[in-house]
């Protein structure tokens, strides 16, 4: 995964795609929140459950440890290793759900800048990606250290082709039980190794070049170029 998503419908179409009954603590904006081209650092919407209540906040997407000065926040974490590794180890308890459209992957097609491609679901709902992170909590104040991190697996069949990584995307019942503080984190794991969804519920297609100007947003760059479907 590039680190470049697109997460832009409101945040009650993400609520009504997790299913989830739990009361609703909704610190984001009631519009589409128009993230069309979405990078690291940005204040993204993020899922997480507290007190059987379920929370929407904008968190920043990437996190680091407090020792770890030397590198930029990661924004993705391998799903072979955050489980057990030293640097996510502080928020491997924290589990969120961080609800988007779609995101973005760049391929070398042997031109001089490389074509960037547009994947989301065949059947275009919400993607539920799971994620950990350091968030807002209700007996605390938002800290400048709060953010999250995608977790991410192997590619598989023809997504192979696109990237080697993918988020672990959860159907909704699993994204459930991921949020649920009371799954224990053997099966935690469990569903994030083996339990995302399969690479033949996404489609993908080439996309305009100028997704990859940051500055560029707007539906416009999700359009596929024509005869770019695969």
């Amino acid at each position: 995964m590039c680190g470049r998503l697109s997460q832009y419908r409101g945040i009650h179409d993400f609520v009504d795609a997790l299913s989830m009954p739990n009361a609703l603590a909704n610190s984001v904006d009631e519009q589409p929140l128009g993230r069309y081209n979405a990078a690291p650092s940005t204040q993204l919407a993020l899922f997480h459950l507290e007190d059987d209540r379920l929370h929407a906040d904008l968190v920043r997407w990437g996190w680091r440890p407090h020792w770890a000065t030397d590198r930029a926040p990661p924004v993705n974490a391998r799903v072979e290793k955050v489980a057990h590794g030293p640097f996510f180890r502080a928020i491997w308890p924290h589990r969120a759900v961080v609800p988007i459209d779609g995101w973005y992957e760049w391929v070398d097609e042997g031109e001089p800048k490389k074509q960037p491609y547009y994947i989301r679901r065949r059947d275009t709902a919400p993607i539920l990606c799971a994620a950990i992170g350091q968030y807002p909590r209700a007996d605390c104040d938002r800290q400048d250290s709060d953010g999250f991190v995608i977790i991410t697996a192997d590619s598989a069949g023809g997504m192979v082709d696109i990237h080697d990584r993918r988020p672990v995307v959860l159907a909704p019942e699993l994204a459930r039980e991921w949020l649920d503080p009371a799954t224990p984190r053997e099966r935690a794991e469990h569903l994030a190794l083996l339990q995302g969804e399969p690479s033949e519920t996404f489609e993908w297609f080439k996309v305009s070049k100028a997704v990859g100007n940051v500055r560029n947003q707007g539906a416009e760059l999700l359009l596929p170029i024509e005869g770019a479907e695969r």
